[in-house]
Order: C-alpha cells, then structure tokens, then sequence
C-alpha cells in the first residue's frame, strides 16, 4: 500500500539521473557488476568492518590516487573529520576554507572546536583564492582546505607553498573532483592529506561512504584512532598507537562494506566516466566561446578537470544588456533547458556562521564568545560571482545531439536581449 493511502507521507525517492530537459542521458549510474559483487558480498556475510572488499578498495583507490595510504568511512564528512584530527585541528585553532563550498567542508572542524575563517574564491574558476588565504593566517591556524568544487582544481602550488612557509597542514576537500589532475599528480595527494565523498551523486559512489588518502602515518594513524573502533584488519603503519587498538577512541566512522562493494565497481569506470563527462562539457564550452556574456570556467596551467559534480558556467549581465541572472535562467528553460543558479548557499551568510552559535552550551564552543561573525559584503568577490552562476545538467553518456542542443539552447537565451 502506498504511503499517502495509509494516511502517512509519502518521501521523495532520490534519483540521480533524473534531468529535466532532452535529450537525455543514457548513464546508467548502477550496473550489473555492482549488483552481483554486493550480492556475492551478502552471501558471504561481508556486512562489517574490513572485510576483503574493503581492503581492496583502499588499496585500488590510493593506487589510483598515488598516496600510501587510504581509510574509508561512512561518509565525506567523516573523512573530513578524520582528517581534520588527524593534523591535530582542536579547540582554539582556525580553519580556512571558501565560503562558497558545501558545510560539510567546515562542519567536522566545529565539532572539534576550530573556528572557521571563510576566504574569497578565484571569481573565474570558483576555488580558493591563494593570496586571500595567505592575509587570513593567523598564529592560531591550524588548516588549509581547498576545496576542488564541481570538479575545478585548485592552484595548488601557490596553497601548499603557503602551508610550509607557515607551517600549516593543507587538507584537500576533493568531494567534487575524482580523478582531477594538477602537474600529473591526482588531487588528494597534493596537500598532506586528502578527503572524498562517495555519496550517491558523486562520479564515485558507494551510496553513502567517503575516503581518507595521505603519505603521513601520523596524521594516518590519529585517523584511524578517532573513528576506526573495533576494525580488524587495519594495518597501522609503526608502533606509535599499537597499544590503543583495536578501540581507538572508541567511535565508529567505518565505512559500510556493501557500499564500498559499489564503490570498487565505480573506481574502475572512472575514467571511462571522466572521459565521457569532460567530452560533454567541452563540446558545449566550445559550442559558446563567442558568447560574451558566458564564461567558462578557467582551468590553471597544468590541471584537469574530474568527477564534474555539476555544470557551471559564469553569467555577466552587464555583456548581456543588463538582463539578471534570473531572467537568463528563465530565458534558457523557455529554450528548453532547465539551468539552475548552483544550489549551495556561501556559508558566511548562513544564520550559524553569520550570527554565531553555542555550539557545546555554556559557551565553550568556537561560535560563542570571541567570535565575531560575518556579514552581507565581507566577501564581495565570492558574494558576487555566486550570484552569477547558471548551471546546465551535467551529462555522463548523452545521447546523440545531447550538446548541440544545449548550445542552442544557451544562444538562444543569450541572443534574446
């Protein structure tokens, strides 16, 4: 009996396929060989902790990443929240990081205490502006987080110079970006440490999942002690922490081993997937490089771009007649393409960041006294490419005349003015 005939509601049933426009995508995001491995894994009751499949993950994944090392667990914030411990982020720290990312970038870092310190965004490619970051630091920063948002690769260079001239481990949130380059090296082995997502709309997907890779058996170890408890089969490199195991501290942030039976399968089509998606997308930049008011988004010297999390395209309404942006996303439905304006709030403007929160009651946590919030104009140049962003679907196995069709539709939107 459906939901809404027993009196109950009914929920939304996540699809990630789902586009709104023609032509449609031929992906199909789960396949056969997840089913059956997942299947085979049930059967041989390979439900918890690291199991063979799990073991094999980790060890194909900091392959395919170049690392030493990788831990999964249960979700990207997890990965981050290990990896945050892991360089010793605690109460009375800084972290900086963009506003313009998800919350799940910062929100593991509150919860040990650290007090963001949010920092303006390369208006042209949407990531992590260096020389911003370097007039943030501060004696108490304790972090350095690129994030590689919808798949666009920071510079990196410039951030991990930062990081040893101030002597500040850099975390990479490569959430977005599987299977992104910068000068030959995957992201995630850049910075000391790197963390994924493996969550459901993500090019690597366990469902719900994440993944921690680095070369440091320090910051590696700590990880594993503060969300590993009671795992057997994770191999501790040195003595340091031996005696502490299997329990750690004693909470569980393992990844689920069925997912990572998926995530296996997804990790030896990535490439194909990177291959297909970054096809797409650059047929339809090409499709509108003498359109002025659409900008791509730039790529720095020696990156590339992966996992496509979304789509987005740079809209300047002072080339287009002063049309605003809202208008334009109008315009490109109307066109028969449905853009979105790139649902993620920037964090600054957020009650909690804005304003400030007890995050640990009696005023003890990094958002309560001391803390001086932030405001609409703190970050002029984040503030206002986001409210230009207009972001087509992104396409994983379009079918034929899948991106000339967004390029008309795209023209036609802009040539109305």
């Amino acid at each position: 009996m459906a939901g809404s005939e027993r009196g109950t509601p009914e929920v939304p049933v996540f699809v990630q396929t789902a586009v709104e426009i023609m032509p449609e995508d031929a992906w199909q995001q789960v396949g056969e060989e997840e089913a059956r491995l997942v299947y085979e894994m049930a059967l041989r009751n390979e439900l918890s902790g690291g199991t063979p499949v799990v073991r094999q993950f980790e060890q194909e994944f900091r392959d395919t990443i170049g690392t030493r090392l990788c831990l999964t667990t249960c979700n990207g914030s997890a990965a981050l929240y290990s990896a945050y411990f892991g360089v010793g982020v605690g109460p009375g720290d800084e972290v900086i990081t963009p506003s313009y990312t998800w919350i799940c970038t910062i929100g593991p870092a509150l919860l040990l205490g650290a007090r963001p310190v949010f920092c303006e965004i390369d208006p042209r490619t949407l990531v992590m502006d260096p020389a911003d970051v370097e007039r943030r630091i501060t004696e108490r920063t304790r972090a350095i987080v690129p994030v590689h948002l919808w798949g666009s690769v920071c510079d990196m260079d410039p951030i991990v110079e930062l990081g040893r001239k101030h002597g500040i481990p850099v975390i990479e949130d490569c959430s977005h970006a599987h299977g992104a380059d910068y000068k030959g090296r995957k992201v995630g082995s850049i910075g000391d440490v790197g963390a994924f997502s493996l969550q459901g709309s993500k090019a690597l997907s366990a469902g719900e999942g994440g993944a921690l890779v680095t070369d440091d058996e320090e910051i590696f170890n700590r990880a594993c002690l503060i969300g590993q408890a009671n795992r057997w089969g994770l191999d501790l490199p040195g003595d340091r922490y031996q005696e502490l195991q299997p329990l750690g501290l004693g909470m569980k942030l393992r990844s689920h081993p069925l997912g990572i039976g998926v995530a296996l399968m997804q990790l030896r089509k990535l490439d194909a997937l990177n291959a297909s998606r970054g096809a797409f997308v650059a047929e339809v930049e090409a499709g509108i490089a003498d359109l002025d008011c659409l900008e791509p988004l730039h790529v720095y010297p020696g990156a590339k771009r992966g996992g496509y999390y979304a789509f987005p395209l740079i809209y300047h309404p002072e080339r287009n007649e002063g049309v605003p942006t809202a208008e334009f996303l109008a315009r490109c439905a109307e066109a028969g393409l449905k853009c979105g304006d790139g649902w993620y709030p920037l964090l600054h403007q957020l009650p909690l960041f804005r304003d400030g929160f007890d995050v640990f009651t009696r005023n003890r946590g990094p958002l309560g006294e001391g803390y001086r919030g932030y405001r609409t104009g703190d970050l002029p140049v984040t503030e206002d490419v986001r409210s230009r962003l207009v972001f087509p679907p992104i396409l994983t196995q379009p079918k034929p005349g899948a991106a000339e069709a967004y390029v008309r539709a795209l023209r036609r939107a802009a040539e109305r003015a």
